[in-house]
């Protein structure tokens, strides 16, 4: 876990990256939210980054929750209001984590968040994915993500190709607990907990389906959501050439619920 601070914050951002990647990967958008005057705790998820040796795997999705309530309750030191910001898996990570627990957030942030697969495993392959987990989970496959799917911006080819803690290969068991994850989230997102919500997709996703997002989003019950789509995007929205609009976008959303809250403590007084 890393916290990042910054003088005078006026609330924390817990920023959680997506499947394959790393923390370092967002050093642009963790700079952006310590100029805002927020603190930012992140960190890499188990079996990925420099968490562990056991790259690309993991027992339980579980592990992936426990990971998030642990930053969740560091940011919650700074007695200040915390923000939840999850990307594609890291974004299901998100939705899991406040499915699972009970702990007080001023807001989510979901960027493209990974609910659905543009191209799933073939049957044949699920099939064999379920016959292989209880058997050999830790069996590590290739991801078949082709470099350039995730984004447009071609300073992160290139940084990609070089990067050694890119995850290229995840296990047997890592596929089945996604599969799962996001089965959950889709069948309980009407029971989702009623928390102000921000959903930035990519409208031109290759790697999550967007009609998934969509469709979750509109069944979820918050009173308080809003879901901007990026036609010409690609996956990582904020890591697009034009990013500095996505992250305004957040960043208003951020503003006008710490606003709101200003307004309820003087009211309250």
């Amino acid at each position: 876990m890393r916290i990042k601070q910054t003088e005078g914050a006026k609330a924390v951002i817990v920023l959680v990256h997506g499947a394959g990647e790393h923390h370092g990967r967002y050093d642009w958008l963790v700079s952006k939210w310590l100029g805002e005057d927020f603190h930012v705790v992140l960190g890499d998820l188990p079996g990925q980054g420099e968490s562990s040796r056991r790259r690309g795997h993991i027992d339980s999705f579980d592990q992936y929750i426990e990971t998030i309530e642990k930053w969740v309750k560091a940011a919650h030191e700074f007695h200040l209001p915390v923000f939840l910001l999850g990307h594609s898996m890291g974004g299901l990570a998100v939705i899991r984590t406040i499915m699972e627990k009970d702990f007080s957030l001023s807001g989510v942030i979901l960027s493209s968040p990974c609910v659905g697969l543009v191209n799933p495993p073939k049957k044949s392959l699920d099939l064999i994915s379920k016959m292989l987990n209880p058997i050999v989970p830790s069996l590590r496959l290739s991801s078949q993500l082709e470099p350039g799917l995730a984004t447009r911006n071609k300073d992160f080819h290139a940084r990609d190709l070089e990067d050694p803690l890119i995850v290229k290969k995840v296990s047997v068991r890592w596929y089945r607990e996604l599969v799962k994850a996001m089965r959950i989230a889709n069948e309980g997102a009407r029971t989702f907990t009623d928390l102000p919500l921000l959903v930035v997709q990519a409208g031109d996703d290759r790697i999550v389906d967007k009609k998934s997002v969509r469709s979750w989003f509109n069944r979820i019950p918050s009173t308080d959501k809003s879901f901007k789509e990026w036609e010409s995007f690609y996956h990582e929205v904020f890591n697009e050439p034009e990013r500095e609009v996505v992250f305004k976008s957040a960043l208003s959303f951020v503003n006008l619920r710490l606003d709101l809250l200003g307004h309820i403590d003087e009211s309250s007084t």
